[in-house]
């Protein structure tokens, strides 16, 4: 809850505004050719949101190569990748 003052210097309750009324607030502050630019930045979050797909498996990507990791193939890849790898490293 907001706090505010009537003109008897009583403090009276406001509940707190919602994000719609803060952005409405704001807005209505702004010059007509900086309210157009908002309304196209909202214009470009909706059509973000609408094109957004689902990200694809990569377990399904593969179904149909054949291809089967094993999580020995993994630890080997590792062992290759790091072994030379420095273990101490002096600063």
């Amino acid at each position: 809850m907001q706090e505010a003052y009537n003109s008897k210097q009583e403090v009276v309750r406001e509940a707190p505004m919602t994000i719609e009324q803060q952005v409405l607030e704001k807005l209505r502050d702004l010059p007509p050719e900086k309210q157009k630019e908002v309304l196209e930045f909202v214009d470009s979050l909706k059509e973000k949101k609408r094109s957004a797909k689902p990200r694809r498996s990569l377990l399904g990507l593969w179904a149909d190569l054949n291809i089967h990791i094993t999580e020995e193939d993994i630890a080997e890849a590792r062992r290759e990748m790091w072994g030379n790898f420095p273990r101490d490293i002096k600063l």
